[in-house]
Parts: C-alpha cells; structure tokens; sequence
C-alpha cells in the first residue's frame, strides 16, 4: 500500500539491498484519502454497477443530513458549484496535486469558496440530498488525471460492488499512521523521541527476525509535504537514511542488529534527534 506524498532519497545502501520501503511513493501516488467525516463517525460505503461516473462511492448512514463533511486529503479548492434539482446539486471539487482530485456531491451546505487552501480533515460542507438523488447521502468520488477510479480508504481498498462500512479516522489525533503499521506486522516500539511538537521519531523491533526499523511520523503540516527524515546506523554497518518532503512520515529504515547496538533518530523540520549506540542486545 502507497501511505505518503513526497519526493524521497533512500540511502544508497538501502537500495543496494533492494529493500523498498512503503513510503517510497513516485511523486503521482495517491495521497493518503481518509473517510470524508469526523472521527469516530461510521458510514457505509455503498458502490454499485452502473453508478454515474463509474467507481464513485456512496456514503450512507440514518440521520446523515446536516452532518459534516471533511476534506479527505489536504488540497485546494477548484469547485464549488450548484446543479440546483439536478446531478450533482451542490458540489465542491478539491485538487490535490499529482494529478488526483476529490468530489463530494449532494451537499446541503458549502462551507469554502474556489482558490481556498485546506488541510485534511478541514470542514468543507454538510451532507445533504440536493441535486437528482432519492435520498440523502454523500457522493464521493477519487478521481486521477481526469478519471474516477476505485477508492481507497486510508490505505484500505473500498469493495466493489458492495456495501462496507467504514469508521473515520479523519483528523482524530492528527496523524492517521501509527508506528507499527508503517514498519509492519511483528515489530513493537521499543523507544520514541519527541522533537518539540512537530513530531515524534520511533525506534521498533522485531524479534522474530531481529530487525530494528525506525519511523518519524509527523504532528505539523499534515497532508503537506515538508522536510522529513528518518535513519538507523548498526554498529558497524554504513547507515541507511530516508529523507525528503512527505506528507506523514519518513521511513521505515529497517536493517537487521541482533545484539549489535544501534544509533537511530530522525528530523521534521529543524527540529532533529540523534542518540548514541544503545539497545545493543
């Protein structure tokens, strides 16, 4: 699964390894969409044949007018637009970059106007059932250069053609990745390191295999690629690095330590850390 926005540069030896992180996404990856309400809430995300364009989802729930409706993905704001009785009825369009654009249709309110920057998770309208439609619901739509294509949910493909519910893990404590699920099943935080609010750097291990991987995931410019880095140096060995502008996080950077001890860290921003040779057995 893609997880990030950013150019990257691995260190060579990592490359040499021919270990590629999921973070190393080309610069048209998908960003990481997340479901289009507030934390917590759980919808159903309904697709069908013959849905108008192909591959948009429909997101239904009891009492869902009125309810807000968030950016699933910072961007800009390209449309916002009212179709009266008809289509779409009142809709906003948001530009993510790369290529990939989101569609949120039916609304009964809008809340951003065209030019307008947001970050994921910004409030951009309330569900409602305007435009051609039966009933209220939120019509949704991924849409890559110029095509609507099969949804993903933060990092989850949406079924086709079916009915799925989904709970919201849209803004609920800023960063959506954890640290175990960027580095992978088997390993667990074995130490982290703060850096001043803009993020926090993790060092984890897996004892099945005895690799160490090292994650920074980010507090600040969420959704916004920004100066982001992680690195882990076995004794002994060349350090690998993974540094760039992402969106969520840098890395992982894994290599296999055993008992050897290891120096790891990482940056956001300015602000960076860097420990001595420790956790060696």
């Amino acid at each position: 699964m893609l997880r990030r926005l950013g150019t990257g540069v691995a260190a060579l030896a990592l490359a040499a390894l021919g270990v590629v992180g999921l973070g190393q996404a080309p610069a048209s990856a998908a960003p990481n969409f997340q479901v289009p309400f507030e934390c917590g809430v759980t919808v159903t995300a309904a697709t069908f044949s013959g849905h108008n364009p192909a591959n948009s989802v429909d997101f239904q729930k009891s009492g869902i007018t009125g309810m807000p409706v968030l950016a699933s993905a910072a961007g800009t704001v390209t449309r916002v637009a009212n179709e009266g009785d008809t289509s779409y009825g009142r809709w906003i369009e948001l530009d993510h970059g790369s290529g990939w654009r989101t569609r949120y249709a039916h609304l009964s309110t809008q809340n951003v106007s065209v030019g307008q920057k947001v970050s994921l998770g910004a409030k951009i309208g309330t569900a409602g059932a305007t435009g051609g439609v039966t009933g209220p619901h939120l019509h949704y739509e991924q849409i890559q250069n110029g095509t609507a294509v099969r949804a993903t949910l933060n990092g989850v493909a949406v079924p086709y053609y079916d009915k799925t519910p989904f709970t919201s893990k849209n803004n609920c404590s800023g960063n959506p990745y954890t640290p175990t699920e960027v580095c992978g099943a088997g390993y667990s935080v074995i130490n982290s390191k703060a850096l001043s609010g803009a993020g926090t750097v993790y060092l984890l291990y897996n004892a099945s295999n005895q690799n160490n991987c090292v994650v920074t995931l980010k507090s600040t410019s969420l959704g916004k690629a920004s100066p982001t880095s992680a690195f882990l140096e076995v004794q002994g060995k060349q350090r690998t690095t993974d540094a760039g502008d992402f969106t969520y996080y840098a890395g992982p950077v894994r290599q296999a330590a055993g008992s050897t001890c290891v120096k790891w860290g990482g940056s956001v921003g300015a602000n960076s850390y860097e420990s001595p040779f420790e956790h060696c057995g």
